[in-house]
């Protein structure tokens, strides 16, 4: 890990968190938080811990999965279930910015822990509140997962070939998707809230599958105003064309957009059809959708015709729009990935060095960077707890009643 790294933590540096999640999407907002300079405190239950240490992939029994998705968090084990956390609990929400939770609706209230009795701990305080469905709604009690959320809310739907069935990624998209909103939301309702040292502190009602939903921006509107249900169309573009998914002379894979009359002229002149661009029937985007078999037929020829390293040259001195479908070997071997360090090394308390994403995106001022990949279960409570006062005595009796 670079020295700049470690000695300038980015723009949210002083910022202070709590999380108290679990599995990905909640965990991952509080992680981006962390990214840009945030001191991230996770909560987990003892002995069992989040469930996400139990994801592969593994190595070495310890999960890689795990140690990006809670990068550069301090580790502590508390039982909120149990009364004799409550005070510790509270003593930590009154010491930092930011909670983060992800149980299902209610089940912090039910612990006693409402928003009120949040607030008087903490007035200031921003609750960030991620659940399946929402805090209301007559599905507000039901647990969901990744492939719950893309499902309900469309993607799934959408995804796959048109009489095939439909597909979810091999990602869980819905979780990265409500993590980007869940770190947004939390900076947006910060900016209120430090704009006004008098302000309450702000709930966030955060839904994954409207989350889902939300992503898709024209599909409601297109149904409300014209009926249609959009369905799959497999890798072919609905809103552009040419643009395709495309098989080279050497069997690797390209993909090509490009919906301006610019990046068409240069994609044309690329394969030695400059002729194209100033046909009248593809003068715009709108009539090349409308030609989009024809011309994506003559792109296809094309592309068969000529190898991966052809195709990227001739297309890049041209201006054109390709780019090869990269698997992460390739991604890793890329001059682009590796000139920007988009692949950083950090370090890891198990391997010494792993290599994970870099910070996204980049802050000229402030720049940030990782410290280091998640840590081992309750590696910081006893420094966590000693911060708010708790003595070494303390300390024992709640680990013997198995509060911590």
């Amino acid at each position: 890990m670079s020295s700049a790294a470690t000695e300038v933590l980015g723009p949210l540096t002083g910022l202070k968190v709590v999380d108290a999640s679990t599995i990905i999407a909640a965990p991952f907002a509080a992680a981006l938080l962390a990214d840009y300079g945030a001191e991230v405190l996770k909560l987990e239950l003892p002995e069992t811990g989040d469930g996400a240490r139990d994801f592969p992939p593994f190595r070495e029994g310890k999960s890689l999965w795990w140690k990006v998705i809670n990068r550069n968090k301090r580790f502590a084990t508390l039982d909120l279930r149990r009364s004799q956390a409550r005070d510790v609990f509270l003593s930590l929400v009154a010491r930092h910015d930011v909670l983060i939770e992800n149980f299902r609706a209610g089940t912090l209230d039910r612990w006693g822990f409402t928003r009120e009795v949040l607030w008087e701990a903490n007035p200031s305080l921003v609750i960030l509140r991620v659940t399946g469905f929402g805090q209301t709604g007559p599905y507000a009690s039901q647990p969901g997962f990744a492939r719950i959320f893309e499902a309900m809310g469309g993607l799934t739907y959408l995804t796959g070939e048109p009489d095939g069935e439909p597909m979810h990624s091999g990602y869980p998209l819905a979780d990265a998707v409500g993590g980007l909103f869940g770190a947004a939301s939390v900076l947006a309702a910060l900016l209120a809230v430090r704009a006004d040292p008098k302000r309450q502190g702000e709930e966030i009602d955060l839904s994954l599958t409207e989350s889902t939903l939300k992503l898709l921006e024209y599909l409601p509107i297109e149904y409300d105003q014209t009926g249609v249900v959009r369905g799959r169309a497999g890798n072919a573009n609905l809103y552009s064309a040419p643009s395709g998914v495309f098989r080279c002379r050497d069997g690797c894979w390209i993909s090509m957009a490009g919906s301006t009359n610019t990046t068409f002229a240069a994609n044309c002149a690329a394969i030695g059809r400059p002729d194209l661009a100033s046909n009248p029937r593809f003068a715009t985007n709108s009539n090349r959708v409308g030609h989009s078999a024809e011309l994506n037929a003559l792109f296809r020829d094309w592309f068969a015709q000529n190898d991966l390293k052809t195709c990227l040259t001739v297309f890049r001195e041209a201006g054109g729009t390709i780019a090869p479908i990269q698997s992460i070997d390739q991604i890793f071997a890329d001059p682009q990935i590796q000139a920007r360090e988009a692949i950083t090394p950090v370090q890891d308390d198990d391997f010494g060095t792993v290599r994970i994403q870099n910070v996204v995106p980049r802050f000229s001022t402030r720049p940030a960077g990782h410290r280091r990949t998640a840590g081992s279960l309750g590696r910081d409570t006893e420094a966590v707890l000693a911060e708010i006062g708790v003595s070494a005595g303390q300390f024992q009796a709640l680990r013997d009643a198995g509060i911590i």
